[in-house]
């Protein structure tokens, strides 16, 4: 029997390399240095003083975290996987055969992120990072928001109404803590209205199917220039999407321009936009009982053409990232969508790299 070589691995290694490690072009795209003050100081590690085992990378455990999001799996799914791959053990920095995170290390340490408000301070961070790098906030801004589904929940009518109202789940299941660890009362259902537009023979449109949702809602803002996420938020389902305008929308781009569909149109965030100094381009919503102005029409479909620039934002991160909530409670999905929204924002990143150096 021919008796391997013992750099094998590093021979193994290299072949990666040799033909194209999407890891590697991450790492070489991405200053994830750049984000150990926040991670450390968010974290609140200590100077190893007090003894006890070290503590992983914070940096290696948010390029984890990255990872998991751009994958959507499980902690235990993930903890597999760092242990199964060398490519992502090259990547976070961990030897083959040393200790390398489990599922509660990576829950433990997405929570704490999550609950110091370290996660949005990081993609914060970065949108500093893009903007030393020529990035800059340009050409206007775009709003837009998408339902992101939960596992569904089972629940009574006594139940729901209790939800509705606004009980926490230990006091609507007091007398079973397990069942009530398992349910969330932050998700919510509501209906899609969406899909191809069919038509009757004599041309005149069918009614559009409308689909129950129960989940989340993922609200974002991009820039039309770059197309990056610089504001996002994270709602029940239910949440209606014009209340959300004021919190996704900036007066730091360098065009005033807005544009958003009719979900967004209201008085109350006209008069608003027009108080920022802000040009309103959203999309006039048709009239009751009657059809559309030709004219009205025409703007709208203009107005399109820029605007669905951000549905393939929501695209790539449901087809790459196969968006779905496991978790319990809305923050926690929230921690979820923001990092989906940060490794968005790495990949568009290489996007144009590439395109600057092949340019």
């Amino acid at each position: 029997m021919e008796q391997r070589s013992f750099f094998g691995l590093s021979e193994h290694l290299q072949r990666l390399s040799k033909i194209g490690d999407p890891l590697e072009v991450l790492d070489a795209t991405v200053d994830f240095e750049y984000f150990r003050g926040w991670l450390v100081e968010g974290l609140g590690y200590g100077d190893g003083s007090k003894g006890g085992r070290p503590a992983f990378d914070p940096v290696s455990m948010f390029k984890a975290l990255i990872l998991q999001a751009q994958h959507n799996l499980s902690d235990a799914k993930m903890e597999f996987m760092i242990r199964d791959r060398l490519s992502w053990m090259r990547f976070l920095g961990f030897d083959l055969g040393g200790p390398t995170p489990d599922e509660n290390t990576i829950r433990m340490f997405r929570n704490k992120l999550t609950e110091t408000g370290t996660l949005k301070r990081v993609m914060k961070a970065f949108d500093w990072q893009l903007q030393k790098k020529g990035y800059i906030p340009m050409s206007g801004q775009i709003v837009d928001a998408s339902l992101v589904p939960a596992p569904k929940q089972r629940n009574t009518e006594g139940e729901k109404a209790a939800i509705k109202a606004g009980k926490l789940a230990a006091q609507i299941w007091p007398d079973e803590p397990n069942k009530a660890a398992q349910k969330d009362t932050d998700a919510r259902w509501t209906l899609k209205i969406g899909g191809k537009i069919r038509h009757r023979p004599d041309g005149t449109p069918l009614p559009q199917i409308a689909l129950p949702v129960f989940g989340y809602k993922s609200h974002i803002a991009i820039d039309r220039r770059y197309g990056f996420i610089r504001e996002s938020a994270v709602t029940s389902a239910s949440e209606a999407d014009g209340r959300m305008l004021k919190r996704l929308v900036t007066t730091d781009n360098t065009s005033s321009e807005v544009w958003a569909d009719s979900a967004y149109r209201s008085r109350k965030n006209e008069k608003w936009l027009a108080s920022k100094m802000l040009v309103s381009r959203i999309h006039h919503r048709k009239p009751q009982g009657r059809s559309m102005p030709q004219h009205v029409a025409r703007a709208n479909a203009r107005k399109s053409s820029i605007r669905a620039a951000i549905e393939h934002v929501f695209a790539h991160q449901k087809t790459r990232f196969g968006l779905f909530i496991r978790t319990i409670g809305i923050a926690r999905a929230e921690a979820k969508l923001t990092l989906a929204n940060i490794a968005y924002n790495f990949d568009r990143l290489i996007f144009h790299q590439r395109r600057a150096a092949t340019g």
